[in-house]
């Protein structure tokens, strides 16, 4: 469906948001950073900002909720026969893959490392992770439950995604703790996957 001019400027003042409090948060500090200055920067009211974030970590996590659906695309769409641990994978590495290509924040290295830095150092930041991988981890172990009803239930199928996804969150912070390249944190992110896969190879 073609976007329609409201929907292509409620998106641009997001992007807009999103763009000019990760600058502000790179400038000065995440800290140091108030909803006030993220809205005069963008030239917007304090209203519209609330509009789009209830608060300043929200920003960080501007666009977990494609995330939800992009997962959510890949379970409910799996082919016939294809099992849970192949499923998982595919979940996981199509969510990564997008988040490896378009951000948040889109494209800049520098901000990229300073979002990791944020998750990792900033508590309000990382209360509001543990929220949002929460609520993450639930509706792909719910989908997981729907997709596959004669082989998992609601324990199993969360047991399985927390797995993969506790894996996946330790290793890309010791991966930014210990200043791996690109190329280096994709092999670390990749070697946990294989480690966890062998452990649910049995679903």
């Amino acid at each position: 469906m073609e976007e329609t001019r409201r929907e292509r400027k409620k998106r641009q003042t997001r992007e807009l948001l999103v763009n000019t409090a990760f600058r502000l948060f790179k400038e000065q500090g995440y800290e140091q950073t108030t909803v006030v200055q993220i809205s005069a920067e963008a030239d917007v009211a304090v209203k519209t900002f609330s509009n789009y974030f209830p608060s300043k970590e929200d920003v960080v996590f501007a666009d977990i909720e494609r995330s939800y659906e992009m997962a959510l695309e890949v379970v409910e769409g799996r082919a016939p026969g294809e099992r849970v641990p192949d499923l998982l994978v595919k979940t996981y590495e199509r969510v990564f893959y997008r988040y490896m290509t378009d951000g948040p924040p889109v494209g800049d290295r520098e901000l990229e490392d300073m979002y990791a830095q944020l998750i990792a150092t900033v508590p309000a930041v990382q209360a509001k992770a543990l929220h949002v991988m929460f609520n993450l981890q639930r509706k792909i172990a719910d989908a997981f439950v729907k997709a596959f009803p004669d082989e998992l239930d609601p324990i199993i199928a969360s047991a399985a995604v927390g797995a993969l996804m506790g894996a996946v969150q330790a290793t890309g912070l010791a991966s930014h703790r210990l200043g791996q390249s690109e190329e280096e944190s994709v092999a670390s992110l990749r070697h946990a996957i294989d480690l966890v896969m062998r452990g649910l190879s049995s679903l």
